[in-house]
């Protein structure tokens, strides 16, 4: 009887391991839903940000290309846009991108297409660019508080291109780099003021404020000395950050900037990551902190230039659209950088409607509007954190 008990329990046991042995093996159905549960935890809030930023972007895209002086219908403005005498044109592309002659179109067309599309590529350039930019400096500072606006780097970049316009107007088509060379000279101005043995987030932002009034006072003296009333209107405007007038020859003149800034960005995801855990354990890890902070913040710089070389100043967009996508999909770059491409021109493409078409038929600059968004937000993070400039 003990035998026959024995026999059993062997028995069961046996069977039991054996259940448990054979459970799902790597590729079932079960593994699979399994993988697919875990995609979803980690990247489903990045993927919703992104499917809802495409969708502001092609919904402002839409109210942009169907209202103005020229007036039409959504279907004619998306059947202008859709209208494949243009959009498969090989002809039409090489005078948007390569700057060739326009060949011959409808007058819906030739209004969608050379006016109004334009402006909106221009806007998702700059709040891409404006937005990837905030993003690194705030990782190379680690302080929350940081952006191309805040640290100087604008009104490095605007000052020396504000020096073109009025001096140097035969250099205008080398804005991207003048304004790289502006902004990298105003971050290091900023950096070197901070440093003391090291630098602190609060440092840092009242070095950027120091740096950014004194370049700003300059920035007005030069008006003073532009004899063709013209610049300074357009000076003026541009210093407010606007996006009235854009055409192609300005997604010409950012496009392969903002490119190579959005790849080094990408691909730096790692470092930035590593940066956030302080400069002891980046050193620990092998990291050289000093090479890489500089290389990151020349990324960031290029990135900021071409988005003031066509837009002028746009304040907040570099500050308000990292805050955003952080507390969305938290703080691993590999996925803050991807929200940040998407979010920052939903941002830009949205405050561009808002300054065309709230004073219609007056259009005011898009700096406005974003200064009018990002001033508010910029308290309520104050109000609601009790500390606020380390990340």
């Amino acid at each position: 009887m003990a035998s026959e008990t024995t026999t059993d329990r062997t028995d069961t046991e046996s069977g039991t391991k054996s259940e448990l042995d054979s459970g799902p093996e790597p590729g079932s159905e079960s593994t699979a839903a399994s993988r697919r549960e875990r995609w979803i935890g980690e990247y489903g809030s990045l993927f919703v940000l992104c499917v809802t930023s495409l969708l502001i972007v092609l919904l402002g895209g839409l109210v942009q290309v169907s209202f103005g002086a020229f007036s039409m219908t959504l279907l004619e403005a998306w059947g202008a846009v859709f209208n494949p005498d243009v959009l498969l044109n090989p002809r039409a592309w090489e005078a948007f991108l390569l700057g060739a002659e326009m060949p011959k179109m409808g007058d819906r067309s030739l209004i969608v297409w050379n006016i109004r599309l334009p402006r909106v590529f221009v806007a998702v350039l700059v709040g891409m660019n404006l937005a990837v930019s905030g993003a690194i400096f705030q990782a190379v500072t680690r302080n929350e508080l940081a952006s191309p606006f805040i640290l100087g780097v604008s009104s490095g970049a605007g000052l020396l291109i504000l020096l073109t316009l009025v001096v140097f107007s035969g250099l205008s088509t080398f804005l991207p780099l003048i304004a790289a060379v502006g902004g990298a000279i105003a971050f290091l101005v900023v950096y070197a003021i901070a440093w003391q043995g090291g630098t602190s987030p609060v440092r840092l932002v009242l070095a950027g404020v120091i740096v950014g009034t004194v370049l700003g006072s300059l920035q007005t003296a030069l008006f003073f000395f532009a004899e063709d009333i013209g610049v300074v209107q357009s000076a003026i405007a541009w210093t407010t950050g606007s996006l009235t007038g854009t055409d192609w020859e300005q997604v010409r003149l950012a496009l392969p900037w903002t490119v190579l800034a959005m790849v080094l960005a990408l691909l730096s995801s790692r470092q930035l990551n590593v940066l956030l855990l302080g400069e002891s354990t980046a050193r620990s890890l092998g990291m050289s902190v000093e090479k890489v902070r500089f290389a990151l913040s020349g990324v960031a710089v290029l990135a900021a230039a071409a988005s003031i070389a066509v837009a002028g100043i746009v304040g907040f967009v570099g500050l308000i659209v990292p805050h955003v996508v952080r507390n969305i999909v938290g703080s691993d770059y590999r996925k803050l950088v991807v929200g940040c491409v998407f979010a920052g021109p939903a941002l830009m493409v949205a405050a561009d409607v808002g300054a065309r078409l709230a004073l219609s038929p007056t259009q005011i600059p898009v700096g406005i509007v974003t200064g009018l968004v990002g001033g508010p937000y910029f308290l309520y993070l104050m109000r609601k954190q009790e500390r606020m400039g380390e990340i």
